[in-house]
């Protein structure tokens, strides 16, 4: 692969209601879900991942989980619950999981946050560290990330602010529920069309584009790869915790899919593994309105630990 040429654009969440149910196997019909068996997912659903799914996601269910009943040969809602609930689920939770959720993003996701961490934050980490208030390392996580678009995205305009002479290491995690589109974002290969959300000098720098039976695609360089990690992680599991703290921590568009006692239990998190000074960036649809005394509002969606400083943002 060679550099790509052309202008590039995945948080497990719910996907959109209102999907038709596919016909299943010879029958040409799925099994039906009754209010119980629903009811019953829904709860599972809950518990295992604070995702909150509303009854009229029935459908949605139907559609999603009846290709799993193909796939394995199960001829009921009722008996699958019985395998993704009992001790013989092995890996079908995570595929359950994964089938009931839509992963959506793209690169450069959110221009006016990604300007305030160029603009902003990126100086006033330099200029801290000049003056020996930080250490010279930064860590960044990018919570429910996906197919990799948005830790990239970071990865490439810090790399690309940080100068070599200024000697400071980079540490950047991306973390989502789905084993499936985690390998995605770890082998970093995506449409070539998506090229035209990243800015061409970034583009050029860090994606290489497809030649051959890689005609359409390009790919993650192999030295912006070898910046970020990436691992399985439940934000609704207070059990699943991250070594360290994290100067700053994406997690946009993926509160509004729990309910009010989830989300709480989420951002209560979240806010723990900020380091001193650290920063929270959310989704365009959320906020930490009523839900914690630590952080303060620096721009919209755009939060700090309300006990350090921050730079204006002066956005609108």
């Amino acid at each position: 692969m060679r550099p790509a040429r052309r202008r590039a654009r995945g948080r497990a969440r719910p996907a959109p209601a209102g999907e038709r149910a596919p016909a299943s196997g010879p029958s040409g019909a799925l099994p039906p879900l009754d209010d119980r068996d629903f009811e019953r997912f829904q709860a599972w659903i809950h518990a295992a991942s604070g995702i909150h799914l509303a009854p009229v996601k029935k459908a949605l269910l139907v559609a999603r989980v009846g290709r799993r009943l193909r796939a394995l040969g199960i001829d009921s809602f009722a008996r699958y619950f019985e395998l993704i609930s009992g001790p013989a689920a092995g890996d079908e939770r995570a595929h359950f999981l994964d089938c009931i959720t839509t992963h959506e993003t793209r690169f450069f996701r959110g221009p006016r946050q990604l300007e305030f961490l160029e603009h902003h934050l990126l100086p006033g980490w330099l200029a801290a560290a000049d003056a020996g208030l930080r250490a010279r390392r930064l860590r960044v996580w990018s919570a429910g990330c996906a197919s990799g678009e948005e830790p990239y995205s970071v990865a490439m305009l810090l790399l690309q602010g940080l100068p070599a002479e200024a000697g400071f290491g980079l540490e950047i995690l991306g973390t989502d529920l789905s084993p499936r589109v985690l390998e995605q974002a770890r082998v970093g290969v995506y449409p070539l069309a998506r090229a035209e959300e990243i800015p061409r000098p970034l583009r050029e720098a860090w994606m290489l584009r497809g030649k051959g039976s890689q005609q359409g695609l390009m790919r993650a360089s192999p030295r912006l790869r070898a910046r970020v990690r990436f691992q399985t992680h439940n934000l609704h599991d207070p059990d699943d915790l991250l070594d360290g703290r994290f100067d700053l921590i994406l997690c946009r568009n993926v509160l509004i899919y729990f309910d009010a006692v989830a989300r709480a239990g989420v951002i209560e998190r979240l806010v723990k593994q900020l380091a001193p000074g650290g920063t929270l960036l959310l989704g365009h649809a959320e906020s930490l309105r009523d839900t914690t005394q630590r952080m303060r509002l620096v721009a919209p969606t755009i939060y700090a630990l309300a006990d350090a400083e921050a730079p204006a943002a002066g956005l609108s």
